[in-house]
């Protein structure tokens, strides 16, 4: 009789279609939790941005990040429409959707009645 060996090939993982697809979703979920953990950038709205240049409200880059982390910070809390108070100035954003509506400075905001906002971030 002849005698048989066997030699055993160790096995590799081939990816199936069900398993690459796993794989690529497991990367589309890293990614879009990596997104929703990242404060979402404020956008300034056409008439925002005219009141700001019309009344030379000036905001620096670092408190724009700051405004933005702490409207951020709100729409976690579950606020909608903020009123934002600055040193010099007075902004109505958006937190759902991140978006600042309209500016003044603080001396008109002074003697102002704010309606339809949920929540107010003081910022000095």
């Amino acid at each position: 009789m002849n005698k048989i060996t066997a030699h055993r090939i160790p096995s590799q993982p081939i990816l199936g279609q069900g398993q690459i697809l796993a794989q690529q979703q497991r990367q589309s979920f890293l990614e879009h939790l990596q997104q929703a953990t990242q404060p979402e950038k404020l956008k300034i709205s056409k008439h925002a941005n005219d009141r700001l240049q019309e009344r030379g409200i000036q905001i620096t880059d670092a408190e724009w990040a700051r405004i933005s982390e702490k409207v951020d910070e709100a729409k976690r809390k579950g606020i909608r429409e903020s009123l934002v108070l600055t040193e010099q100035a007075a902004l109505i954003v958006s937190a759902k959707n991140s978006t600042v509506i309209t500016a003044m400075n603080r001396m008109e905001a002074k003697d102002q009645l704010f309606t339809n906002i949920d929540g107010t971030i003081l910022l000095s």
